[in-house]
């Protein structure tokens, strides 16, 4: 077994109205939220399938399906602490993270910090292992239209 593994995570949420809009484990003041099972805070999906696939431990929808009642409503800050239990009992912890998310409004950039220190709370790593970027798609697809948003997401884990 590698003792430094990479992973890679992507999600995508339609934007609607009536839902709240949450990102990265903040709740932020929108107009339109994001439609899902659970919260559908699209950063925190991206990262949880980052570090579940550099564990090889599938992903989201196999370890939380949108078919189990309990994660109706989910508060997607509890995935990610099951997601970091997992890497736990495998043997590793988180190493960093790095999150792009894409967005055409509200403006992210205010709320990163405090995303960041959420995340990293979580995941117990330092704030400097933790990035979070924000970006437009220049009014491009459905992100630019803002049909939906959308988060990438690559983690590195370590070999306890």
């Amino acid at each position: 077994m590698a003792s430094v593994r990479i992973g890679f995570g992507y999600d995508v949420h339609r934007l609607v109205k009536g839902r709240d809009l949450w990102l990265g484990g903040i709740k932020i003041d929108s107009p339109l939220g994001l439609l899902g099972h659970s919260d559908a805070d699209v950063l925190i999906h991206a990262l949880c399938d980052a570090l579940l696939g550099a564990a090889n431990s599938r992903d989201i929808g196999y370890h939380f399906p949108d078919t189990d009642p309990k994660y109706k409503g989910a508060d997607s800050k509890l995935l990610l602490a099951e997601v970091i239990k997992i890497l736990k009992e495998k043997g590793y912890k988180v190493g960093n993270a790095d999150i792009t998310v894409c967005a055409e409004e509200p403006k992210l950039n205010p709320h990163i910090p405090s995303m960041v220190e959420c995340l990293s709370e979580i995941m117990g790593v330092g704030k400097d292992d933790v990035s979070v970027k924000a970006t437009t798609t220049e009014k491009l697809g459905f992100t630019g239209r803002k049909e939906g948003i959308s988060a990438y997401a690559v983690a590195l884990i370590e070999k306890i």
